[in-house]
Order: C-alpha cells, then structure tokens, then sequence
C-alpha cells in the first residue's frame, strides 16, 4: 500500500524523549533470512498512535541534564507514509551496521579521554596521600597499578588509532576485525583505569565528592552498548581463525618429532654425505 502501520513496544529509544521524529527498526520481511527481516522507518514524533512513555533511569544517572536519555516509546497502529522507508526493504540490519562501526570508535575515542582523567587523578593522589609512613607513589602495588594503567591506554590509543586508519583507507567493513578488538579491549582498560583510581583514592575515590563513582557506572555501560563484548570477541576470534588450517594428519605442524622426521628425510642426501666423510 501507500503507508506502513507499525505496532510495537520499543526500549531504549536514543533521545526518544526529544527528538522530532524516531527511526524505527521493524521487521517487514519476516520470512526472509534473520539479516534481512528488518527495515528502518522514519516516524514523526507527532504520528497518532505514538506514544513517548518516558525515560529509562539507568546506572549512569539522570540523562536528561546531558539533554538526551533512552526512551521507551510505544507504537499502537501508527501510521507513515510509505515514502519514510530509509533504503530499501530488508536493508535495516545492513544499515544499522553501517552506522555502527564508526560510532563504535567514537565511544573508543570518549574511553580514552575518561581513562586518561582517572589516570591523572589516580596519579596526582598517589603524590600527594601517605599511608604507613610513607606516600602511596613509593608503594610497589601502587606502582604497579600506575604502569599497568599507562601501558594499557597506550595500547589502546594505538588500537584505535590504527583501526581508524583502516577505516579511512579502506573502508569500515574492513576494520571489522580491529573495530571488535577496540570496542572489547577498549571497554576494559576504561574500567581497569577507573577501578585502580578508586582504590588508590579509597574511600573518598567511592564518595560522590569525586568524579570517579560516576565515571565507573557509566565506564560500566561500555561494555554492552553497541553491542557486547562477548560478540565482539566471537567476532574477531571468527575472523582470526579464517586465516588458519588444520594441519594434515593427527600432530600440529609444530610437532617436533614429526619436523625431525621431516627434515631427516628432506636432506638425507646431505646426511648421508656428511656421515659418510666423517
């Protein structure tokens, strides 16, 4: 027909609560494969039928003084034009892919400014508080929570950087691989850091009058949105794996006796001709 009539009950709507019009992901193909059901659709804020419940309260705080939030937004026949169809029937998943590989480096980006603030603050308490005579900078524990942290935001400055790279060059389907890599290990260092600069600050690093308490409930949310580390890591590990094989037989190729066997038959000539001068 001329419309789309769309029902649902849709959850954690970015900026559902504010926005002029949602794009909804609805399946309009059900019986295709589980990568071409869905379609995304754009629909006005204002469509009957459109209910903005409210938004969703989550660890990280109230959202609305950043002026966004997730809504949970209910769609009761709602009707759109067919016109509102973003690309083409089936291609919400290919779409929604598209956008979030490069989003996904953004939040790497945000991870490594946040990490970088507990760092410095965990740092800058490290000097200045003393505990059993001494201050917390000259402890070995501390020391060690203070380079574990620098090695690994460097690591995953240079992991982003790097699949950045990828995606200007070549394109952002062929960083998928470094993308998962960041968007996992990435979300771990930020929790690592921030963790280390909590204990470092003890008590007052759990109060809310430092920043860190919040910054450790949003660091938390890493490791789920835009999809979780889990995935991620099955993932990468799926596409590590394609550039392997299982070697012939029933030993790994690196099985010494088997080299050796190998070799001896490889060069018995020469074998033979060394022993035989000897």
């Amino acid at each position: 027909g001329d419309e789309w009539v769309i029902n649902g009950h849709k959850w954690f709507t970015s900026n559902g609560m504010v926005a002029d019009f949602l794009i909804a992901m609805v399946v309009t193909e059900p019986d295709a494969g589980p990568y071409e059901r869905a379609s995304m659709i754009i629909v006005p804020s204002a469509a009957p039928g459109l209910k903005r419940v409210r938004n969703i309260p989550t660890m990280a705080g109230a959202h609305e003084r950043f002026g966004y939030g997730h809504a949970e937004v209910l769609y009761e026949d709602v009707r759109v034009p067919a016109a509102n169809l973003v690309g083409k029937r089936g291609q919400g998943f290919l779409i929604a892919q598209a956008r979030l590989g490069p989003g996904r480096i953004h939040h790497c980006m945000r991870w490594l400014g946040m990490a970088r603030r507990a760092f410095d603050m965990m740092c800058e308490r490290a000097l200045q508080r003393e505990a059993f005579g001494k201050k917390l900078a000259s402890h070995e524990t501390v020391q060690n929570w203070i380079a574990d942290s620098a090695a690994e935001m460097s690591a995953a400055r240079l992991m982003t950087l790097h699949a950045a790279w990828v995606i200007d060059t070549q394109g952002a389907a062929a960083a998928r691989k470094e993308i998962s890599l960041i968007k996992f290990f990435g979300a771990k260092v930020l929790h690592d850091v921030i963790d280390r600069s909590i204990q470092v600050h003890g008590s007052l690093g759990y109060s809310a009058d430092m920043p860190l308490e919040e910054m450790y409930r949003t660091a938390r949310g890493a490791r789920f949105y835009d999809g979780p580390d889990e995935v991620h890591r099955v993932s990468v590990a799926r596409q590590v794996l394609t550039g392997y094989k299982a070697p012939q037989g029933m030993w790994p190729s690196e099985h010494v006796p088997t080299r050796r066997a190998a070799a001896q038959r490889k060069f018995a000539a020469l074998l033979e001709a060394a022993t035989t001068d000897v």
